[in-house]
């Protein structure tokens, strides 16, 4: 799976703070982490049926997944244009999902990975969508405050 987080999105941000090399260091290594028991568990464990791609937990998730990341993507990209350049201070976003949530963002990647969990209907991934579950609405509590 490739993450959009992880890989893409450093590439678009605009410079802004910097991240503590501690902080850069434990996010790459739960990424490996995650991405090797994630791939491990849908190959080396996992058994679907032969017709799983067109059973309606793979379609339903399938689409949750793509949704999740469509609004994850699109959030990221008004988040990215809400300051021009050189310009600071905190703005309210608008438009897309931020016109129903105020962390769209956080919403399309627990949208995404609830997706992917239903999908692949293995513990590992409801356990990384649980995860991120509670580590993004907390964040997401955070800056709704």
């Amino acid at each position: 799976v490739v993450h959009y987080r992880a890989l893409i999105f450093p590439l678009l941000i605009r410079a802004g703070k910097p991240t503590p090399l501690l902080t850069f260091v434990l996010a790459l290594l739960f990424c490996i982490y995650n991405g090797y028991l994630q791939g491990r568990s849908l190959t080396n464990y996992a058994k679907y049926p032969s017709g799983w791609l067109k059973d309606p937990l793979f379609i339903t998730g399938f689409i949750g997944w793509l949704v999740g990341m469509v609004i994850n993507i699109h959030s990221d990209h008004i988040l990215r244009n809400l300051r021009k350049p050189g310009e600071t201070g905190y703005k309210i976003p608008r438009g897309g999902m931020f016109e129903y949530v105020s962390g769209a963002n956080f919403f399309g990647e627990i949208l995404e990975w609830f997706g992917f969990a239903l999908a692949c209907c293995t513990i590992e991934s409801l356990g990384f969508a649980l995860c991120t579950l509670f580590i993004l609405s907390s964040r997401a509590k955070q800056h709704h405050q």
